[in-house]
């Protein structure tokens, strides 16, 4: 049997607001990773890297220039992969902030110089093109391209905000993916933490799928979130995976998965 794959995954550092304390805290344990679960074979980002502000439709609310983001971003990403091992497989599942900097949206980027202003295309383009990027897009049967998938542990960065929106969107992807049993669905988006959790029918009937949420690695008291202060924490998902290239090669659930909390943030 081929070795398992041993992952971790982190959401919404909103780059350069990103919080320092949880970052400390997230190098420490990805540092220690050895010790503690075994070398890493995977880091999953799962979007919102980079907070877009200076692509934003207020763009007078912020002082700062894209190439400012881009540079907290890039130190962001090198600072992870410094602590990783060197074979260490990085993953980027591109999130709406980051997806705003490259839609249809003159709002928000000048059609004329889109494509100029991408992260690709920047002094750091070295630093990004080390992670494997994933298109911000919902998976369909048609079209998974959006989803990164390791073993039966599928990556997404989210796409509703709702109470329920972890468990509703599990559910709509395991449909897209082609309804396999005990897949688990990891995404951040939300900024609220959720350790693993099996899905529900009804209060008393289980579904054979699990999902879970890494919160957020940015600020935890931006003024334009303030009723949502406190559902908001750091954290930091672990994982280990058997890894088939066929859903149906999986005798039964082949993963574990745990939410570890950050600390406090700035």
């Amino acid at each position: 049997m081929a070795k398992p794959r041993r992952w971790a995954a982190i959401s919404c550092s909103h780059c350069p607001f990103e919080s320092k304390d949880a970052q400390r805290h997230l190098l420490q344990s990805l540092a220690d990773a050895g010790d503690r679960y075994g070398t890493l074979t995977d880091f999953v980002m799962l979007g919102d890297l980079i907070e877009g502000a200076a692509g934003s439709v207020h763009p007078d609310e912020y002082e700062h220039t894209l190439f400012d983001e881009y540079e907290a971003a890039a130190n962001y990403l090198e600072a992870i992969r410094a602590v990783l091992p060197d074979d260490c497989r990085l993953h980027w599942c591109l999130g709406n902030h980051d997806a705003n900097l490259t839609v249809n949206d003159s709002r928000r980027t000048n059609k004329a110089t889109r494509r100029l202003i991408h992260w690709d295309q920047s002094p750091w383009q070295d630093i990004f093109g080390r992670w494997q990027q994933y298109p911000y897009r919902k998976p369909t049967p048609n079209d998974t391209e959006g989803a990164l998938l390791i073993g039966q542990c599928c990556f997404t960065h989210g796409w509703q905000a709702g109470v329920h929106s972890d468990q509703n969107e599990s559910l709509q992807i395991a449909w897209a993916l082609g309804g396999w049993s005990h897949l688990l669905f990891v995404r951040g988006h939300t900024h609220a933490t959720r350790d693993v959790t099996q899905a529900m029918k009804n209060p008393t009937t289980p579904l054979p799928w699990y999902y879970c949420n890494a919160g957020t690695c940015g600020p935890l008291n931006p003024p334009y979130a303030h009723r949502l202060w406190t559902m908001w924490q750091p954290g930091l998902m672990w994982g280990e995976c058997q890894d088939h290239h066929r859903q149906s090669r999986f005798p039964g659930k082949c993963w574990d998965a745990h939410l570890q909390l950050l600390g406090g943030g700035d």
